[in-house]
C-alpha cells in the first residue's frame, strides 16, 4: 500500500505548446516514502526470484508450519500483501485509494477470484453466487471510494467472468462459437434477449444441466452490469485463455448490445484485447468496426497478455498452430498498432469510444501520450493509463503529475483470498517482474540519493 506524504501532484497539465515527452526517471518518486521504497525494492527482487515464483504456494505452506500464521501472516503483510494488495476491509481499501488519489492516481478494483480452467468443477451454483454478492459489493466500494459524485461514470472496476461461470461451460461455448455456420444460435442478440426477458434459453449444443448454468450465469452477469450502471461504474472484463475468449467475447458483446448503446451513457461494459496474440488487431479492428456500425459505444483494455508460458505449452500438448506472437519485439509490434488502431478510433469517435492503455511499458506510454497530442486527445478524456498497484509507479507517478488520468490495479481481501490468486498472476506475469529491473534501479538510486546525498525522508502515517 502506499505511504505517501500526501503532496498534491496536479501541479501542471501537458504543455499546451506543443507535446513534451514525459521522463520516467523516477523523479516522481521524490512523493513516496523512504520506507515504502525500500519495502518496493525488497519485494521487486524477491518477486524476480524465479524459484519464489513457481514455488510460491509451497514456501508459503512451509512457512504456516515452521513460523505459525500469525507470524507468517505478519511478515507477508509487511512485504508482499503490503506491495500489492490494498488491504482486508472497506477501511484499509479507502486508506490506500486515498494516498493514490493524493498522488493523482485512480482505482481499479479487483475482486481475486476465479475458477482456473483445469480446477476441479465448484459444487453448485452457490459458489458463483457467492461470487455474485462479492461483485456487487465491489462495485458499491468502486461508487463509495469516488471523492464526489462521477455522473461520466469515471469509475472502474475489473470483472472476472469465470467467478460467475463455469469454465467448462465457455470451453464448451468456444467449441460452438468456432464451428463454421453455428454461431447464429449464440448471437449476441439471443443471449441480450435471454438476459433482459429472464425467459428460457435453448442451447442445442449443451445438455440441460449445462443450459441451467448458462442461464444462471447470464443472469448474474446482467446483475452486476445493471447494478453497476446504476452506480456509473464501468467493468473492464478481464480477457483469459485462449480456450475461453470466444465465449467470454460472445458474452461482453451480449451485454455491450443491451448497456453500450448511446442512449446509456458510454460503455459500461469493456472487453480485454491481448496484442500477443497473432489475431488480436484484425479482431479489434472488426469488434471497433461493428460497434460503430451499430452505434455502440465500444470500450478496451489494451494488454500485452499474461498467459504466454501456457498458451505455447497447450498448444503443443494439442498439437495446434501456437497462437502467440513468436518473440517480444512482435507483441510490442502488435500493440503498438492496436494502440494506434484506437487511437484513431477515440479520435473520430469522441465520448463513443473509451481505450485504457494498460501497460507498464514507457515506450508504449510514451507512443499513447503523443499520439493524443497529436490527435486533440485530451489527457483526461476517453484515454486512461493502467497499472499494477505496487508496481511502475515511476510511470504512474509522472503520468499523474502530468494530468492524465491513471488507474493502479488493486485486488482486496484477505491473506487466504489474495496470497494465491497473486501467485498466479506472478507466475503468469514473469516477463514483467523480471523486467522491472529499470524500476529497481530507480528505486536504489532514489534510495541512494537520500541516504548519501540528501539524508533520509519519512512520510507521516
Amino acid at each position: 500500500m502506499l505511504r505517501t506524504c500526501r503532496m498534491l501532484c496536479s501541479q501542471a497539465g501537458p504543455s499546451a505548446g506543443g507535446w513534451q515527452p514525459l521522463s520516467f526517471d523516477g523523479g516522481a518518486f521524490h512523493l513516496k516514502g523512504t520506507g515504502e521504497l525500500t519495502r518496493a525494492l525488497l519485494v521487486l527482487r524477491l518477486c524476480a526470484w524465479p524459484p519464489l515464483v513457481t514455488h510460491g504456494l509451497a514456501l508459503q505452506a512451509w512457512s504456516r508450519r515452521l513460523l505459525g500464521s500469525r507470524l507468517s501472516g505478519a511478515l507477508l503483510r509487511a512485504s508482499i500483501y503490503g506491495q500489492f494488495v490494498a488491504g482486508e476491509t472497506a477501511k484499509e481499501v479507502r486508506g490506500c485509494v486515498l494516498q493514490l488519489q493524493s498522488l493523482g492516481l485512480r482505482p481499479l478494483l479487483a475482486v481475486p477470484i476465479e475458477e482456473e480452467p483445469d480446477s476441479a468443477v465448484k459444487t453448485g451454483e452457490a459458489w458463483y453466487e457467492g461470487n455474485l454478492s462479492a461483485m456487487l459489493r465491489c462495485v458499491d466500494l468502486s461508487r463509495g471510494l469516488l471523492e464526489t459524485p462521477d455522473p461520466m461514470g469515471n469509475a472502474l472496476m475489473q470483472l472476472k467472468m469465470t467467478a460467475l461461470m463455469s469454465t467448462r461451460l465457455c470451453k464448451e461455448l468456444t467449441s460452438w462459437v468456432r464451428r463454421p455456420g453455428e454461431s447464429l444460435e449464440l448471437s449476441p442478440e439471443r443471449l441480450a434477449e435471454a438476459m433482459d426477458s429472464g425467459q428460457d434459453l435453448r442451447v442445442s449444443c449443451l445438455n440441460t444441466e449445462q443450459t441451467r448454468h448458462l442461464q444462471a450465469s447470464l443472469s448474474r452477469l446482467q446483475r452486476v452490469v445493471q447494478h453497476a450502471q446504476a452506480q456509473r461504474v464501468r467493468l473492464l472484463v478481464d480477457a483469459e485463455y485462449t480456450s475461453l475468449n470466444p465465449a467470454l467475447s460472445l458474452l461482453v458483446a451480449a451485454l455491450a448490445t443491451r448497456w453500450n448503446s448511446s442512449r446509456e451513457g458510454g460503455p459500461w461494459v469493456w472487453n480485454t484485447y491481448q496484442a500477443y496474440l497473432k489475431d488480436t488487431y484484425e479482431r479489434l479492428r472488426r469488434d471497433a468496426e461493428a460497434a460503430d456500425r451499430a452505434g455502440l459505444a465500444f470500450g478496451v483494455k489494451l494488454v500485452r497478455g499474461a498467459y504466454l508460458d501456457k498458451e505455447r505449452e497447450m498448444a503443443r500438448l494439442q498439437g495446434t498452430e501456437d497462437p502467440t506472437q513468436p518473440d517480444y519485439e512482435a507483441t510490442s509490434q502488435s500493440y503498438s498498432r492496436c494502440l494506434e488502431l484506437m487511437l484513431t478510433q477515440v479520435s473520430h469517435r469522441g465520448p463513443m469510444c473509451h481505450l485504457m492503455v494498460a501497460s507498464h511499458n514507457e515506450d508504449s506510454v510514451r507512443q499513447a501520450t503523443k499520439r493524443m497530442w497529436e490527435l486533440g486527445i485530451p489527457p483526461d478524456g476517453p484515454v486512461c493509463f493502467g497499472q499494477l498497484l505496487g508496481m511502475c509507479d515511476h510511470v504512474s507517478l509522472a503520468l499523474g503529475q502530468a494530468g492524465y488520468a491513471v488507474y493502479k490495479s488493486i485486488p482486496y481481501g484477505s491473506l487466504e483470498e489474495v496470497i494465491p490468486y497473486l501467485i498466479r498472476r506472478a507466475q503468469e506475469n514473469r516477463s514483467v517482474l523480471r523486467g522491472a529491473r529499470r524500476e529497481q534501479e530507480l528505486l536504489s538510486q532514489e534510495l541512494r540519493r537520500r541516504l548519501l546525498g540528501r539524508g533520509l525522508r519519512v512520510s507521516p502515517r
